[in-house]
């Protein structure tokens, strides 16, 4: 009998433990982005609308308006920001939702005058683009349906009333293409309302001033506690000692709080005593990481993140934030040695300048920024540059930023332009500051943040300064430089410092006030900080000074091109196909624009023989002067410790300076950057028409080599000479390896048949290529190459893959077809009997038949004969 009654004791008892109740969620959130309709403000009729969105394209998507993008369209649709409009959405919370105590809302993304009512009650009167909003909305709740009403306001009427209150003119930037706005005698109103520079125009973008909801609304709601941030902090050695803060909203008090901290799933903090009062506090709590695998940028390791998650339990209620998170190291030094360490290494940037991917932000999708952020660390980039006339970005690309290796160089948004100094602006401004800055200094790739871009610039240099003086005063001159230093060398610096002093998030944020400056309050100078370099282009200086003109960081410099023809048909139509049709122009927005190519290209070329010539030629010439400047950058790198082209993309089609344009396609100049940035590349400078060839390494080994120079004739008949080297290169060394006299060079008549390889290689295998003409290619005596290609479906991979052969030598080859993939390699020069594979990705919904058939090869010589 005894033996049946223990074993019954055990079932009751498994039974008790069973009956408990396991904890639920204490949060509950509901994201408010269906049933939402719109109108003017004095129209009847209401329209469906999509939230995150704007009003610009809700008027596409209910054909009011056509496709800005599309030919002149652009200039038909500047009424709608002279307009007000209302957005309105009905809802219902679920049981569990509306039974809690708590409610608030969350306004991630309000663009940009909004009067917000709930149920009829004001609830919110907003003015900052950039800022998140967070209201107690639990007074004005009803149980069953509920009403949200969004009044957005002229961003245009608001501008021009503070612009007439101002009892002075604040220079911006003639980037602010204010005339062709239709707004009254011409006034430039951007720099007195907070929201993204660059939909007021710019000289790569359209004028289009949006209004809208443009990132999400939701509703938190709880009844005992929430977490509301999670934050770190860490100081290694050895072992990462980690912090971690989380910030928890509570209604009741308890002693006996649970605290689990889990790092990758793995338990490493547990605590069943935690005091918490009413109301908010910060719960920090500590573990040790032992021999962490570090973060590191791209191409210089890899870029392990740690799962960090937080559960809180109180009264058998339960929330948990999850938090990834990179154990690394990143040292700035400005001033006269501006340069970047990462785990204690001398890291060489490269990288580029990144705008908004669209004018209608609404648009961009997750597939764009994996497209562009991948197409950034495929090209071997190792820091991307969020500009400052922008938007503070999504959490999607710090994340992808994160788990690439792509260091972020983050703007505050501010460019261009100089800005009040009320109390209200300010204050306005520092919020908008510490929201973006709480959010994204969270992300492990975030190495520097930077105060404004250009606008130190514009008031010492481009004579703004002088110009207050000489037509308003010197008084004023004085006050817009008293709103300057405060905002930039004050309140900005406060934001990240704080948080230095409080080792919140990592172990230091890294603070430089102005792009370009030579330091705080100081002009650029090639001797000091970091340069803007627009000889080429601006000044039309030749692809040439890139190789002298160098400071200690180029964070700015670039050339324009046309996009490929492909692109060009979505945006145009055959009517348009000339440099200077309305359309073209249109498309245009540097001041100096078609011009200046035509002008860099005649240099170079002859005129390219039809309209899809033009468009291939102007991307040659654009990516081989971008390299030329990038390789010098990297020759001198003693002197120069990180180069940054502008621009990467395009948020509408047309000329620009990018290396990816509006439809997602690379450029010559990424294909070219692709080569230029890679790990260990052979470079060459003329030096008093002697030839030298350089070995540049970022690796953090020994890079053991051989060099091999080959002058050859375009035919491929005669390969006249060669000369040999082995080259040893220190870790992130470079090294002259090899100098070819000019005595040994042919004469300037044999120059013109000839072309030197210059080729890096390791253990047979080539490293690293490069081809150099002695004159302009016009002035070339080339040869048909005679290009041939076959394609065929690997039907494993999915890909079509292409191997193209050449008879004679063939610049700039180069092959299109009906998909927007990109392929493997393009744009590259083949020598005389060369060959080349390269591959082809299908679309879903493509035929590989389709593809093939479209296929269309050519070369530079093709555009002129």
């Amino acid at each position: 009998m005894k033996g049946i009654i223990k074993p019954i004791f055990f079932l009751v008892l498994l039974g008790l433990f069973s009956c408990a109740k396991s904890p639920s969620k204490s949060l509950h959130e509901t994201v408010l982005n269906s049933n939402w309709t719109f109108k003017e403000v004095n129209s009847e009729k209401w329209l469906p609308a999509t939230v995150p969105g704007c009003v610009h394209t809700d008027l596409i998507n209910n054909e009011i308006i056509e496709d800005p993008f599309y030919r002149l369209n652009e200039s038909k649709v500047q009424w709608v920001d002279k307009k007000d409009w209302i957005y309105r959405t009905n809802f219902f919370l679920n049981e569990g939702q509306s039974n809690k105590k708590n409610h608030e809302i969350c306004f991630q993304g309000l663009d940009t005058y909004c009067q917000v009512f709930l149920n009829d009650t004001q609830i919110l009167k907003s003015n900052n683009m950039h800022r998140t909003y967070f209201m107690d909305i639990s007074k004005h709740l009803k149980k069953g349906k509920n009403q949200l009403t969004v009044l957005l306001e002229s961003p245009i009427k608001n501008g021009l009333e503070l612009y007439n209150a101002l009892d002075y003119i604040i220079p911006v930037s003639a980037n602010d293409q204010a005339e062709t706005g239709e707004i009254p005698d011409g006034k430039r109103i951007s720099a007195h309302t907070r929201k993204a520079g660059y939909h007021y125009g710019w000289d790569w973008g359209p004028r289009l001033v949006t209004s809208g909801i443009w990132r999400p609304i939701t509703i938190s709601s709880w009844d005992t506690f929430r977490i509301t941030n999670l934050k770190t902090s860490y100081s290694l050695d050895s072992v990462a000692h980690i912090k971690v803060y989380s910030t928890i909203e509570s209604s009741v008090e308890t002693k006996s709080a649970k605290i689990i901290i889990k790092l990758n799933g793995k338990e490493v903090f547990k605590s069943d005593q935690n005091k918490i009062s009413k109301g908010k506090q910060e719960l920090v709590n500590s573990f040790k990481i032992k021999n962490p695998k570090l973060w590191w940028p791209n191409g210089m390791g890899e870029q392990h993140l740690y799962d960090l998650e937080t559960i809180v339990e109180i009264n058998n209620k339960i929330d948990a934030k999850h938090q990834k998170i990179g154990i690394r190291k990143i040292e700035f030094k400005g001033d006269t040695n501006f340069h970047f360490k990462v785990n204690g290494h001398f890291t060489f940037i490269k990288g580029v300048n990144y705008i908004p991917q669209d004018i209608f932000l609404n648009k961009v999708k997750n597939k764009h920024y994996e497209k562009t952020l991948l197409s950034a660390a495929n090209a071997n980039m190792n820091m991307i540059r969020v500009w400052g006339g922008g938007v503070y970005e999504d959490e999607r690309f710090y994340d992808l930023c994160d788990s690439l290796g792509l260091l972020v160089w983050q703007d505050f948004m501010f460019a261009c332009s100089m800005y009040p100094g009320d109390d209200d602006f300010l204050e306005n401004v520092r919020i908008e500051a510490e929201d973006n800055f709480n959010r994204i200094s969270k992300h492990t790739s975030v190495a520097l943040w930077c105060g404004n871009n250009e606008n130190l610039s514009a008031w010492k240099r481009w004579g703004w300064e002088q110009t207050v003086i000489k037509d308003q005063s010197k008084l004023i001159a004085e006050k817009i430089w008293k709103a300057y230093d405060t905002l930039f060398h004050h309140i900005l610096p406060k934001v990240v410092n704080v948080s230095m002093a409080n080792k919140i998030n990592h172990p230091t944020h890294n603070y430089w006030s102005s792009s370009p400056s030579a330091s705080q309050g100081i002009a650029e100078s090639y001797s000091s900080g970091d340069t803007h370099y627009w000889g080429v282009w601006w000044g039309k200086e030749p692809f040439e000074n890139f190789n002298s003109k160098i400071s200690a960081f180029m964070s700015e410099y670039g050339f324009q091109s046309f996009p490929e023809y492909n692109s060009f048909k979505k945006f145009a139509s055959e009517n348009d196909e000339d440099m200077y049709s309305d359309v073209m122009k249109h498309h245009q927005r540097s001041s100096i624009g078609n011009a200046t190519i035509e002008e860099y290209l005649k240099r170079e070329y002859n005129p390219p023989k039809d309209f899809p010539s033009l468009l291939h030629t102007s991307q040659v010439l654009q990516a081989d002067g971008i390299r030329t400047g990038i390789e010098a950058h990297r020759r001198n790198k003693k002197r120069c410790t990180g180069t940054l082209y502008w621009q990467l993309n395009d948020c509408w089609p047309g000329a620009s300076w990018s290396s990816i344009d509006y439809y997602g396609k690379w450029k010559a100049l990424h294909y070219n950057v692709k080569r230029a940035f890679k790990p260990v590349i052979i470079s060459h400078e003329f030096v008093d028409s002697s030839l030298k060839v350089f070995v540049i390494s970022d690796l953090l080994k020994e890079f053991v080599g051989e060099v091999e120079v080959i002058l050859s004739t375009f035919d491929g008949n005669k390969q006249i000479k060669k000369w040999r080297n082995t080259i040893s290169l220190k870790p992130n060394g470079v090294e002259n390896s090899l100098t070819i006299s000019k005595e040994n060079l042919p004469n300037s008549i044999e120059k013109k048949e000839m072309y030197l390889t210059i080729l890096l290689k390791q253990k047979d295998k080539i490293i690293s290529s490069k081809n150099i003409f002695f004159f302009p290619f016009k002035d070339l005596n080339s040869l048909n190459p005679e290009l041939a290609y076959k394609a065929c479906l690997d039907t494993i991979s999915n890909q079509i893959s292409i191997n193209i052969s050449s008879k004679n030598f063939a610049k700039g080859v180069y092959l299109s077809s009906a998909t927007n993939k990109n392929f493997s390699d393009n744009y590259f020069d083949l020598i005389p009997g060369g060959e080349k594979t390269i591959y082809l990705t299908i679309e879903e919904n493509q035929r590989p038949e389709q593809i093939i058939n479209s296929i269309k090869l050519r070369s530079l010589w093709d555009n002129f004969n």
